[in-house]
């Protein structure tokens, strides 16, 4: 059925093309986006608006149409008396998701919606297949998915996520910029893939003959440019893990990681509230927002609470009872056995994490589960670290990072020594940096799609993504 469709529209091709029509356009000046046109209506104003045809009620030798560009709907009437011979030739071949320009006065119609009433008609892409559902809204999620190109003109809910998307990461750059932090880019493939614990996509140069690793994380080379002397900086940029795929989790997903000399992780604590804040007054002045079934309240400030606090309040048993703890693995079904500070974090995770709904920043985790933190100053049992949490999602991991070279160095080898076959190498490199000399600093990294998905109530990742990978 298909196929006779896309027959009949490149019988329409061809015959613009006898008549000296170009299907496909060429350069069309002077066109206004149709909410501004809506925006401020004056009766008789002469305008230019393109888009894609997304719906057409034909009456002969009339009819009206809706047209649709990124910014919204509005209605056409179209007329072959009102029309010179060349765009009545296109008004003949019209089908639903052609790209058209229009000239036209503006004007209501007898219902009393805003028309352009139309005076010269200009094909730009005559489409070869039909819209989804004639455009009334694209269903199918893997179709939508695979094909967003379609999903954007067929949803418009679609359309304004990323829009948002796109404002959300805007409100986050001024916030940084503002506030004297330099935009910078480091390299995605590195010989050694460091930073976080996470499986590699490997690749492979063929002029150097060297193995070569998607980054998994910016941090190692951020931290080079903080021994630079480049004391704020940040990027937002892709990062690359070859692990599992959810509602949560894409192999390639957009990450902010932050840094700043001579602060800390409290002064991350306070950076991460100020710019998710910035975003959130953007779109959501009063700082409620709905997320699936919950109402999230972002008003400052966010709940601080310690790891082993939380650990005693929803699995009922602290890091300093090992037995008990042990114990409630058992219960749960999780692994008992191992280091302690393992079997406590499979604890958060099964009792915890998703009982974290309201923005709150978990502090002072084991120092064994840190290898790049410094110890507390009060108990180097902990890490001067946090994780923040949204909707029971980690969002915001931060640290006070070590500058230590010797520790630093110590720690990296036990975490290789501990790598059950995971691809792990010592970054001699980075240490020699530290051993230059990294000022005491602040750092963090922010999941950007993640904070997406909560702004814009998008349950899967996927949604607010624009191309997400797909088998």
């Amino acid at each position: 059925m298909e196929d006779r469709f896309e027959q009949e529209r490149m019988a329409k091709v061809e015959a613009l093309r006898a008549k000296g029509v170009d299907p496909y356009g060429s350069r069309f000046d002077g066109v206004a986006p149709v909410a501004q046109i809506a925006g401020a209506y004056e009766e008789g104003r002469v305008v230019r608006v393109a888009g894609r045809m997304t719906a057409m009620r034909n009456f002969g030798k009339a009819a009206f149409a809706d047209l649709r560009d990124s910014s919204g709907k509005i209605q056409l009437y179209m007329k072959q008396d009102m029309l010179d011979p060349a765009s009545v030739e296109v008004l003949q071949v019209l089908d639903l998701g052609d790209v058209i320009g229009v000239d036209g006065k503006l004007g209501k119609s007898r219902t009393g919606e805003i028309t352009v009433f139309a005076s010269g008609l200009r094909m730009l892409s005559k489409a070869l297949l039909t819209p989804p559902e004639k455009w009334h809204g694209l269903r199918d999620v893997e179709i939508r998915y695979r094909q967003r190109y379609v999903d954007l003109w067929a949803n418009p809910d679609v359309m304004a996520t990323f829009r948002r998307r796109t404002q959300i990461i805007g409100a986050i750059r001024r916030y940084l910029d503002e506030r004297g932090f330099l935009e910078v880019e480091t390299p995605m493939m590195q010989a050694i893939p460091g930073g976080a614990a996470a499986r590699p996509f490997v690749t492979h140069h063929n002029t150097l003959d060297l193995a070569l690793y998607m980054r998994v994380s910016p941090e190692l080379y951020l931290k080079r440019l903080l021994v630079g002397g480049m004391e704020k900086v940040y990027e937002i940029n892709r990062n690359f893990r070859n692990e599992g795929i959810s509602t949560r989790h894409n192999p390639e997903f957009t990450m902010m990681e932050v840094y700043q000399a001579y602060a800390d992780f409290n002064i991350m604590m306070d950076l991460t509230e100020g710019l998710i804040g910035s975003a959130i007054d953007l779109l959501h002045p009063s700082r409620k927002i709905s997320y699936g079934l919950h109402e999230l309240d972002f008003t400052s400030p966010w709940r601080r609470a310690t790891y082993d606090q939380l650990l005693k309040e929803h699995a009922g048993v602290g890091l300093d009872d090992e037995a008990g703890l042990r114990s409630k693995a058992k219960e749960l079904g999780r692994d008992p056995n191992g280091e302690i500070a393992a079997v406590a974090d499979r604890l958060f995770e099964s009792c915890v994490e998703h009982q974290l709904i309201q923005p709150t920043f978990v502090t002072h985790y084991p120092i064994t589960l840190c290898p790049l933190t410094k110890a507390s100053a009060t108990d180097p049992r902990f890490a001067e670290r946090f994780e923040m949490y949204i909707a029971g999602m980690e969002c915001a991991n931060a640290y006070t990072e070590l500058n230590d070279p010797i520790d630093q160095e110590h720690r990296f080898r036990n975490q290789v020594e501990q790598a059950e076959g995971q691809l792990r190498v010592v970054d001699e490199d980075f240490v020699r940096a530290l051993k230059v000399g990294m000022p005491p600093a602040g750092g963090l990294g922010i999941g950007i799609d993640r904070i997406v998905m909560v702004l814009t109530n998008s349950p899967c990742i996927r949604d607010v993504i624009l191309f997400p990978l797909m088998r």
